[in-house]
């Protein structure tokens, strides 16, 4: 399907896809990895859009491997950022929940909402509007978009293509996977021929893949450890890009001490985070998600790892004053 107003970017770890549509009111849907950033400007003006062209960045959540790229925007473009407002008042309070950067230890840069959006607000390209779907589930502010005539969403974490979005049981609000499951029953209801999200390629058959997801999260509500599993191996094989791999002496003492492992080992495994630490990896192993290598734990997913020292600045958000 081509759609001539929009233009899809894969991209790979640490960044999320992100979206470029275009119109009188240019607007970008998510920004990336903040470490990615001149790749970013690089493949807008490849596109024949400056930076500086934009109207609108428009986050799906707030996650850094989505809004890592909004610093930037912001500070050398004076670029206005529009997010959910369950998200926009976490992130506008320098609360340390913003982002879920802390309990992950993802480190993000600064950055402030300048447009909350509620569900139903219409985003204004010039030729045509495309309308905010609230899709909490894997962030409890998570949003789609949606151009109704052409039958287009942007989904971001929501679904994809091949894939479902890890859920984070603890500090995303109340039933994350039951709202999860709404969300995507409210996506099935729309009339969608082309969908694109956060991670993974297109599809021109939404309807099978919001299906899939739907099945994949009914077996996860009867058993509550495989929602785990997944959410523990996303996270933590996303902090070894991050870090271009850690010695395996270093993995556990570092796992232990992180809010999200303690949460999910002690939570849903019913295990002392430190008796964890080997099945976990063992799983991970197993999964080929992660292997060693020359002494190193590395992810096997392919992606640009941050260079040496980013962040420049400050990446928790405690510290972003």
């Amino acid at each position: 399907m081509h759609i001539d107003w929009l233009h899809f970017y894969a991209r790979i770890y640490p960044s999320a896809n992100m979206v470029l549509l275009r119109g009188r009111r240019p607007v970008l849907f998510d920004t990336g990895f903040g470490s990615d950033f001149a790749a970013t400007e690089q493949l807008l003006r490849d596109a024949g859009v400056a930076p500086d062209d934009l109207t609108l960045v428009v986050n799906s959540h707030y996650h850094g491997d989505h809004s890592g790229g909004n610093h930037s925007f912001q500070r050398r473009y004076g670029l206005p950022i529009a997010a959910h407002a369950a998200e926009a008042r976490l992130i506008n309070a320098r609360d340390p929940r913003a982002c879920s950067a802390e309990w992950l230890d993802q480190p993000i840069e600064a950055y402030s909402i300048g447009r909350a959006l509620e569900d139903g607000e219409e985003i204004d390209l010039g030729e045509r509007r495309l309308r905010v779907v609230h899709t909490p589930g894997h962030s409890e502010g998570h949003l789609c978009l949606y151009a109704p005539a052409e039958g287009v969403l942007l989904a971001g974490d929501a679904v994809h293509a091949d894939d479902v979005a890890w859920i984070n049981l603890f500090t995303e609000g109340a039933a994350p996977l039951e709202r999860a499951e709404a969300s995507l029953r409210r996506l099935a209801a729309l009339d969608v021929r082309w969908m694109c999200s956060g991670h993974g390629p297109p599809t021109a058959n939404p309807a099978a893949a919001i299906a899939a997801a739907l099945a994949r999260y009914e077996r996860w509500r009867s058993d509550p450890q495989r929602l785990a599993w997944h959410a523990c191996k996303r996270i933590f094989t996303y902090h070894l890009m991050l870090v271009n791999g850690m010695p395996r002496a270093q993995v556990g003492p570092y796992l232990v001490g992180c809010p999200w492992f303690i949460a999910y080992s002690s939570g849903v495994f019913e295990r002392a985070p430190a008796d964890f630490v080997e099945p976990f990896l063992a799983e991970l192993e197993r999964a080929g998600a992660a292997a060693e290598r020359d002494g190193r734990l590395v992810a096997l997913t392919p992606y640009n790892p941050p260079a040496p020292g980013w962040p420049p600045g400050p990446g928790r958000v405690r510290a972003w004053g």
